[in-house]
């Protein structure tokens, strides 16, 4: 089975039945056991009507004790023997599967990775979420077709070599019998493959509805709108139903004629035998072999059926995953030595220019416009920035990733220990916080080298990091302190405090630019005055842009860049456009007569 670090290799997208075979050849030995293994667990049962015919004939008819003893204890040694393969069997093919169940999320896992902050523009978080919990394991369970899929080829073929034996009439029956089946229940398979396509698409846009709601709930209450929603999450859950409906009736059938069809089977050939032998054209040891590989027949029958099913859910989870996986992050071309020294980010299309070592606020009465211009800083979108005297494209994206860190207000949080959480658990080179062992030095101008020892940071960097971010009373207020848990998304915290969590880790972070969006938005007057005081000190000398309208926040700044219409208009001090910008005051000076009231 796959290594929990090992290359999964690279998955065969071309659709959803190239990819079902990839997961099969990445694992050719085991594979190639399980269908050994498969297929002489179900010939062995064909081995038992067998010897039962040749106990009658030679033992029970005649007379013969001792040859109906010797062939009864061939049967319990066969029978023992085949209770050993089938749990070989059972083993094998469960690893075959665990290993298709593992090998996929782990491919996903790195398509997630790979694809970065475009895998939100590329497919939303419901259809990933369905895609991670049920497509995965749909796959995995398709790869049955490798065990008892092949063996009920196997068996069909030997036993139809037995009977060939015994009559060419019943031979011909049971030749013929499977490919009918097999036509009966085809339109159905194929119907199946609809039904189920289209309730995955349905079940992807619910199950992002679901993480709306649990994400917006307190929103949703404050608003009023909770039974609005409630009642459209209704309406799309019962659609949802109604499909579910749909699919098991299909599936029903299905496996309603896995059971029925080789029972009907077993009933014409048992008939035409048994006439075949009150006529005398066959005697009754062979009259009792050919009800039993007819009866062993039912068995590979209805896996053959079964096979047919989970093979149509398999490939159109497998087409899900494909289109997934089809997905590709922009091209990173970069091949350009990026600025050896801190350096200025400019962005033509507005205008901005990010002077290294300061503080600068951008200021814009459409949220839109500052977090276009912080993708574009960050390289998150296609753009002219230039970074020094070097385009910010032409930079490898990891070196570009390692100096410059954008810091959403909403970025996620995974439920973890508020340690972890924090990034506090993570081991990678520090770039101007100081050494490892000690308390945190002063920022250097220069970033430090690429190849610096991985260390994970101190207490003292925590710490640090933490009352910048004023988020020292999180801490206190929690049981366990920074070994207490969180909920995924900190959704046991407020607001507020899931804020000052996520500015603290970008503060651990410590890159060298840093382009926080909106990093106080949430927080009470007190709390927002006493983390731009302490966030000026903790990046004294760094390259930091914060987008923000507070007068609190932009009092701090070295330098305010106010926007209109995406396009820098004045740049200034707090003071200065104030005085001499009446756009930038009609925008502020609301934010500064309400806490002129809250005082």
């Amino acid at each position: 089975m796959i290594d929990a670090y090992e290359d999964p290799g690279t998955p065969d997208t071309r659709g959803g039945w190239s990819y079902l075979w990839w997961l099969v050849a990445c694992q050719p030995g085991r594979s190639l056991a399980g269908a050994l293994l498969g297929s002489v667990w179900l010939t062995l049962m064909a081995g038992t009507p067998y010897m039962m015919a040749r106990a009658v004939d030679d033992g029970l008819v005649p007379g013969h004790m001792a040859v109906l003893a010797g062939w009864s204890a061939a049967i319990f040694v066969l029978g023992a023997v085949n209770a050993w393969v089938s749990i070989m069997r059972h083993r094998t093919m469960t690893r075959v599967r665990m290993d298709a169940y593992f090998r996929t999320i782990k491919v996903l896992v790195g398509q997630a990775v790979r694809l970065g902050a475009e895998l939100p523009r590329r497919a939303d978080a419901g259809e990933v979420v369905t895609i991670g919990v049920g497509d995965v394991h749909t796959i995995a369970q398709a790869l049955t077709v490798v065990g008892p899929g092949v063996g009920a080829v196997v068996v069909y073929a030997v036993v139809a070599g037995l009977l060939m034996t015994i009559s060419p009439l019943l031979t011909g029956v049971v030749l013929l019998g499977v490919p009918v089946v097999a036509l009966l229940a085809g339109p159905l398979a194929r119907r199946l493959q609809g039904r189920e396509t289209e309730y995955r698409e349905r079940q992807s846009v619910l199950t992002a509805r679901i993480g709306d709601l649990a994400g917006g709930l307190r929103v949703l209450n404050g608003l009023g709108g909770k039974g609005l929603f409630a009642d459209a999450f209704r309406r799309d859950s019962q659609h949802l139903r109604a499909q579910g409906y749909r699919v098991g009736a299909v599936a029903s059938w299905v496996q309603a004629l896995g059971i029925g069809l080789p029972t009907v089977f077993l009933a014409v050939v048992t008939w035409i035998a048994a006439r075949m032998a009150a006529q005398g054209d066959i005697t009754v040891g062979q009259l009792v072999s050919v009800y039993g590989y007819v009866a062993v027949l039912v068995g590979p029958v209805a896996f053959l059926l079964d096979m047919g099913y989970q093979l149509s859910r398999g490939v159109v989870a497998a087409r899900r995953v494909v289109r997934l996986l089809r997905h590709e992050p922009p091209p990173d071309e970069g091949t350009a030595q990026a600025p050896a020294e801190p350096a200025a980010l400019h962005d033509p299309e507005s205008g901005v220019r990010l002077r290294p070592g300061r503080l600068t606020a951008l200021v814009s009465a459409g949220p839109t416009e500052t977090g276009a211009v912080v993708d574009r800083l960050g390289r998150y979108t296609p753009s002219d920035v230039t970074w020094g005297a070097v385009r910010l494209d032409a930079v490898p994206l990891p070196e570009v990733r390692a100096r410059i860190l954008v810091a959403d207000n909403d970025a996620d949080l995974f439920a973890d220990t508020l340690r972890n959480a924090t990034g506090a658990g993570e081991t990678r080179p520090f770039r101007g916080a100081g050494n490892c062992a000690g308390a945190p030095h002063a920022h250097a101008p220069a970033p430090a080298p690429a190849d610096a020892p991985p260390c994970a940071p101190s207490d003292a960097h925590i710490t640090q990091a933490l009352h910048a971010a004023a988020a020292n009373d999180i801490v206190q207020a929690l049981p366990h302190g920074l070994d207490s848990q969180i909920d995924a998304q900190a959704r046991n915290l407020s607001g507020g405090q899931r804020q000052r969590i996520r500015l603290a880790r970008a503060l651990l972070a410590d890159p060298e630019v840093l382009l926080a969006v909106e990093p106080t938005s949430a927080l009470d007057a007190h709390t927002e005055a006493l983390v731009a005081e302490r966030l000026r000190s903790a990046r004294d000398g760094r390259t930091t842009l914060l987008t923000t309208t507070s007068p609190l926040v932009l009092a701090h700044a070295d330098e305010v860049i106010f926007l209109v219409d995406g396009k820098v208009a004045a740049t200034g001090t707090h003071e200065g456009l104030l005085e001499y910008e009446p756009g930038y005051r009609a925008l502020v000076a609301r934010d500064t007569e309400e806490e002129e009231v809250a005082r």
